[in-house]
């Protein structure tokens, strides 16, 4: 899994929450580094945030569908709106999860997509 934030203390806090559960190959914290890594580093999943400098992960995931990158996709945001949910599914995620349900929706979220299910936070 590759994960991109912007915020240090976020990057940590998802290491520290599923870090056992799933390999972290990379972290990155623009939506440049993250397409970059996702094209280099082929991982299964990728997991975005949408607010971040250089360029946002929607972008970034729509970037990366039209490359057809075969990673997973997972918003994990602070955004809990029907707008950006929209947004990012149409951009290629599989995954939306909020900050706010990160300790409890994340893993579930990661598993899911790998099997190719769909899940948003509610």
């Amino acid at each position: 899994m590759v994960l991109a934030d912007d915020h240090p203390e976020m990057v940590a806090k998802v290491r520290r929450t599923i870090g056992e559960e799933f390999d972290i190959v990379g972290t990155v914290a623009d939506g440049n580094q993250a397409v970059n890594a996702a094209l280099t580093l082929d991982p299964d999943v990728l997991v975005l945030d949408i607010s971040m400098p250089i360029m946002d992960g929607i972008s970034a995931a729509k970037q990366l569908q039209a490359a057809n990158c075969r990673a997973k996709i997972v918003f994990l945001t602070i955004h809990n709106d029907r707008d950006y949910v929209a947004a990012a599914i149409s951009a290629g995620a599989l995954g939306y999860v909020t900050k706010g349900r990160l300790s409890y929706d994340l893993a579930i979220a990661i598993h899911e997509v790998l099997r190719g299910h769909p899940f948003v936070s509610r």
